[in-house]
């Protein structure tokens, strides 16, 4: 695997790939899921959704890690903004960060992906400037939006629903609207329908992001941490500063629902944005449809295990991935049966009536 080649041992042959292997190799050691879907894009949309993944990845290193304090976090968030939009001073800027991850908890591809920041930003620049400037602001966006939301300040959750969708804008909608740019600038076709795909992109982003949440829950409660709005269970009457698995009662399962429900209706959304890529697009469409089936299939998981302590107990196996794969591939060119599948593989998640409204947070 490629994904090997990421240890110290092995950076020089890390470093004499060519560039699409290179980005692959990088994928593979941070992002199995993303190594799976992003070969399935058109060559020209695979190097450039690729480049701008290792770039998200790149702030979310820095969110992450524990050894870096909050000033040092924004710090570092807006020096990455700048090297995006200039492509000056990488080299300093990886040789700066560098010694100050940590080898407990930081990745061991994390620490050459950092080590290796020059390079993925020779290759953001060598895109045309349409592209550079979506990926530029996706990365402004997450790396200005990401600090707000301290991880050692979220020990009882969030406060509202308002909160949450802000928080997801920040980590996964703005990549969404990303993908949309680099989707409409790729072809005229896609482009036709920019504006709505614009506002389902931030909803499709979202529904992955809270899917990712409620299958962490317990694993992000071990660290001290909670992404939950309080505001959803403060109607079934639970507090989430007593949140734990030994306290997982019909009050806190209440609540899941009600948030399984809503990214569910943000799911929805995502099919929609998936069905507006014209259906020859199969490598696009491909791409969109393997996230948002695997992502049905964990909510549903979920569901059939609210008694869960464990983030491998929800986790979907890999068969799973292979009929989500297998299916997508029989139907995704037809809307009709893709709306069929998505129904009936949801069943029975969508419980309450949800309308969604794309959010415009306010950096404060």
């Amino acid at each position: 695997m490629r994904g090997d080649l990421l240890t110290s041992d092995n950076s020089a042959l890390l470093d004499a790939l060519a560039d699409d292997p290179f980005q692959m190799a990088l994928l593979e050691g941070v992002s199995r899921t993303f190594a799976l879907t992003i070969p399935q894009l058109p060559e020209k949309l695979c190097r450039a959704v690729a480049n701008a993944y290792l770039l998200c990845r790149i702030v979310d290193t820095i969110e992450d890690e524990v050894a870096l304090s909050p000033e040092q976090k924004k710090y570092f968030c807006h020096g990455f903004i700048e090297i995006v939009k200039t492509g000056a001073s990488a080299e300093a800027f990886a040789a700066e960060l560098a010694p100050l991850l940590s080898r407990e908890t930081t990745l061991p591809a994390e620490h050459v992906l950092i080590r290796v920041i020059p390079r993925v930003i020779g290759i953001t620049h060598r895109f045309d400037p349409e592209q550079r400037t979506a990926l530029s602001a996706c990365v402004e966006t997450m790396a200005a939006g990401m600090p707000l939301f301290q991880a050692e300040n979220m020990h009882s959750g969030l406060s509202t629903m308002s909160e949450m969708d802000d928080y997801c804008y920040y980590v996964a909608g703005c990549v969404g609207e990303m993908l949309t740019k680099l989707f409409c600038h790729y072809s005229p076709q896609i482009a036709e329908h920019r504006e709505e795909m614009l506002k389902l992109g931030v909803s499709f982003g979202q529904g992955l992001q809270m899917t990712n949440i409620l299958k962490d829950i317990w694993d992000d409660a071990e660290r001290g941490v909670c992404w939950l709005p309080q505001e959803i269970f403060t109607e079934t009457g639970y507090d989430l500063k007593r949140l734990s698995p030994k306290s997982n009662d019909d009050q806190f399962k209440s609540g899941l629902l009600h948030l399984i429900s809503i990214a569910h209706g943000h799911l929805q959304n995502a099919l929609r944005y998936t069905q507006l890529i014209p259906s020859y697009e199969t490598g696009i469409r491909n791409f969109c449809l393997w996230a948002l089936g695997m992502a049905v299939l964990t909510l549903k998981k979920i569901k059939q295990n609210l008694d869960f302590t464990r983030s491998d107990q929800v986790k979907i196996s890999r068969n799973s991935v292979k009929s989500t794969i297998l299916a997508t591939k029989l139907v995704g060119r037809s809307n009709v049966l893709l709306s069929l599948l998505f129904n009936l593989t949801g069943q029975g998640l969508h419980v309450r009536h949800w309308t969604y409204a794309s959010p415009t947070p306010k950096l404060r």
